[in-house]
């Protein structure tokens, strides 16, 4: 019989494993770098055309005028000799602005000065079309266009040189500011715009008229144009004041009452339930569970009939009464109270602690992370609330929300193409979001995970 022969085990390389656990690694950060990618890409793509002066521009352009740095300086230097100020620029008595314009001029051809005018022209469309404004153009002189320099170059292929003019812009005498100062440029045929003291907003006519929205712009007026013109351009007729301040100071009040009824009322209801014995409290509670199954779009004409017969449509208050607590806070509260060992209340109870000391001095402070989840999630849903305030405060401009403000823009600036200001006007709607929820964000973890152990 023969001998059976036993194999050793194969022993485990353990350069494999390492290898192994290596692509692992790779593999879930590779897959976190992409989900990173998709959902944060949108936003990246949507801040740079808030910055742009064509945001819908294919293809879509990642360098542009308002990314170089180069431009960054000409503009403030720019403001600081319109106006006196870098940041916003302008153009005020006083002001000697010299400018200088570069063109391709092909071989066989003669270089002649470009036109030089400063357009009588109103800012942007929308609302910004409907308020009179200090033009420029009353006030501005332009000196004659003079070459300044020459020098051979090839540009796409063909030979020929660059050619520098350049003029300077004054405001003589007294007057008002003029907040822009638009400038056009005019080139003869055959000559292609190369560069200028500031790159122009536009180029049109095939590239003959180079166009700035101010040649003054300052620093924030040329690279966040969009986002100033938020604030300039969108206004009350009647009062002046700027709507985008008035609906974010709207939006606010209604969010911060709202949280902080929520978080009275859920607090109370929600260990009421989690805690407290009386007749039907099973029901009641399944009623809350099923209240959160059913939309607000189901029950509005209900709510919108007592908003009116209350007298609080076109009203901040109609907001705050409909949205003042939701079910799925008490839910949330309740399976936070429930978490709470009630051997600390009966120790309370033994100390002499009323119900309602017991409550307000032990209880609540050991909910702050459901708290600071309540507050994130009540605020952000408020802040982002679009169909109530479109019930309540359609009609009355003032009263609006951000959400609601932002569709107006859409019906405003859209119709026109204009874009940008509500792509910069969208972003800087997010700022408080963002702000709350790192601000916040440890209490969100704790107090979402904990409830939801609960539940």
């Amino acid at each position: 019989m023969a001998a059976q022969v036993l194999q050793p085990k194969r022993k485990l390389d353990e350069r494999y494993l390492a290898r192994q656990r290596w692509a692992r690694a790779a593999w879930i950060y590779g897959a976190m770098l992409a989900l990173a990618v998709f959902f944060i890409g949108p936003f990246y793509v949507a801040y740079l055309g808030s910055l742009k002066d064509n945001p819908l521009e294919w293809p879509f352009r990642y360098s542009f005028a308002q990314t170089q740095p180069k431009n960054w300086v000409a503009a403030w230097r720019l403001g600081q000799l319109g106006a006196g100020n870098p940041w916003t620029g302008g153009f005020a008595p006083g002001a000697r602005i010299p400018f200088q314009v570069s063109y391709f001029v092909e071989e066989g051809q003669e270089p002649e000065a470009p036109v030089v005018t400063v357009p009588t022209r109103r800012a942007g469309a929308g609302l910004g079309a409907i308020f009179d404004e200090v033009q420029a153009a009353q006030y501005a002189r332009v000196s004659e266009v003079q070459e300044v320099s020459r020098r051979p170059a090839v540009v796409g292929g063909r030979r020929g040189q660059i050619v520098t003019y350049g003029f300077t812009i004054t405001y003589e005498g007294q007057g008002p500011k003029a907040a822009r100062l638009p400038l056009d440029i005019e080139a003869p045929r055959a000559q292609t715009y190369h560069s200028a003291t500031l790159d122009p907003n536009r180029l049109e006519r095939r590239g003959r008229v180079a166009s700035w929205d101010s040649a003054a712009p300052g620093f924030f007026g040329y690279v966040f144009r969009n986002y100033v013109r938020v604030f300039n351009e969108a206004r009350d007729p009647n009062t002046g004041a700027s709507f985008f301040l008035r609906w974010t100071l709207n939006t606010f009040l209604v969010a911060l009452a709202v949280v902080l009824s929520t978080l009275l009322f859920a607090s109370l209801a929600g260990y009421a339930l989690a805690r407290m014995y009386f007749p039907g409290k099973n029901y009641l509670f399944a009623f809350v569970v099923f209240t959160m199954t059913v939309p607000a779009q189901a029950i509005f004409i209900s709510n919108y009939l007592v908003l009116r017969d209350l007298g609080l449509l076109g009203s901040l208050w109609g907001m705050i009464v409909w949205s003042a607590v939701g079910a799925g806070a008490v839910f949330i509260m309740k399976q936070f109270f429930e978490s709470i060992p009630r051997e600390i209340e009966e120790a309370a109870l033994i100390d002499g602690a009323s119900p309602i000391t017991t409550f307000f001095r032990i209880i609540i402070p050991m909910a702050t992370p459901a708290l600071g989840a309540l507050t994130i999630l009540t605020f952000q849903g408020m802040w982002n609330e679009f169909f109530k305030a479109a019930v309540v405060l359609s009609g009355q401009q003032t009263n609006y929300t951000l959400p609601l403000g932002l569709s107006f823009f859409r019906s405003a600036y859209g119709v026109a193409g204009d874009w940008g200001l509500m792509l910069a006007s969208a972003f800087l709607s997010m700022i408080p979001i963002i702000i709350l929820f790192v601000v916040f964000q440890r209490y969100f973890v704790e107090g979402v995970s904990t409830s939801a152990l609960k539940g």
